[in-house]
């Protein structure tokens, strides 16, 4: 299994950006892909998580209605629309997967990208 980040960038605050990422294949047992960032000094945050089937949706209260995660099954590609963008969401973003959604929470996930990097000025 192998997860391809892409997307980042550097943008102006009140901008918007897209994340992708590209899954090779899925473990049987992983039903839920999530986005995660974490800041230099900072633990890795759950950003937001969408089960296989695309139909439950989790949010970190810090992005509620100004991302929007989903994924494209026939692409195998797991997306992240940001937008209103602020300094505070600037952040290594990294593509997760793992067996449940219930919560969004590192330890949880088991298969993970390399990140992109998202800058806010």
């Amino acid at each position: 299994v192998q997860l391809v980040e892409s997307g980042g960038g550097s943008v102006q605050a009140g901008g918007s950006l897209t994340l992708s990422c590209a899954v090779s294949e899925y473990r049987y047992d992983d039903i839920c892909m999530g986005w995660f960032r974490q800041a230099p000094g900072d633990e890795r945050e759950g950003v937001a998580a969408i089960t296989d089937d695309g139909t439950r949706t989790l949010y970190v209260d810090s992005v509620k209605g100004r991302f929007t995660i989903n994924r494209d099954i026939g692409e195998s590609t797991l997306y992240l629309r940001m937008n209103r963008l602020t300094a505070e969401d600037s952040a290594m973003y990294y593509c997760a997967s793992g067996p449940s959604c219930r919560t969004i929470v590192a330890r949880q996930f088991d298969v993970w990208g390399q990140g992109t990097q998202v800058t806010v000025s």
